[in-house]
């Protein structure tokens, strides 16, 4: 399937809670709650360059029920941005296409493509600070606690780290798509007099 085709059959964030079957409540409260700066948006929206973010997700995912919704914000307050979300088991290709560390198939996963869905970079499964935490220090604990450590850690950041991150890799995205964009030389079909 074309990345186009995939993208448009994905679904947007309120369709994909209404089908949740796992940790709804987490969902909802998120994104309720969920509140992204001006700053953010301005930075995404000064890019110039239509986005399209594309999440590989599952219900069941704390990480994605503690992200997505602030990445769903900026979505929805960039103009150049649209979001839909994949379930992540029903396209094993595509999240075997972004692994972390080449071999996990973590969640969430944040595609960015470009107005022609071409991919320009890919974000997950977590904020760089909490991932080097699960991976470090809380890499010992047993499961619950860990799960525990991370909610923590999510509650105080409330979303700033993930959109922080995904904006930066937006603004690479967008530099990429304008490097690689003819230029108007290039699409000017009138011959030089």
């Amino acid at each position: 399937m074309m990345n186009r085709e995939r993208y448009v059959a994905g679904q947007r964030y309120d369709a994909m809670v209404g089908a949740a079957q796992k940790l709804v409540d987490l969902w909802t409260i998120t994104r309720r709650r969920a509140t992204v700066d001006d700053a953010a948006v301005a930075a995404v929206e000064a890019t110039g360059v239509p986005l399209h973010l594309l999440v590989l997700s599952a219900d069941w995912c704390i990480d994605a029920a503690c992200s997505i919704p602030f990445i769903d914000v900026l979505a929805e307050r960039g103009t150049n941005l649209d979001l839909r979300i994949l379930d992540r088991d029903k396209n094993l290709d595509l999240i075997d296409a972004h692994l972390t560390n080449g071999k996990s198939r973590s969640i969430p996963v944040v595609i960015v493509y470009d107005d022609q869905f071409v991919e320009r970079g890919w974000w997950g499964p977590r904020p760089a600070e909490l991932q080097a935490l699960v991976q470090g220090e809380w890499a010992t604990l047993e499961t619950s606690e860990r799960v525990a450590q991370e909610r923590r850690w999510y509650v105080k950041d409330r979303g700033v780290s993930s959109v922080r991150e995904i904006v930066a890799l937006l603004e690479r995205a967008a530099a990429a798509t304008s490097a690689s964009a003819p230029s108007a030389m290039e699409n000017d079909a009138t011959p030089a007099a």
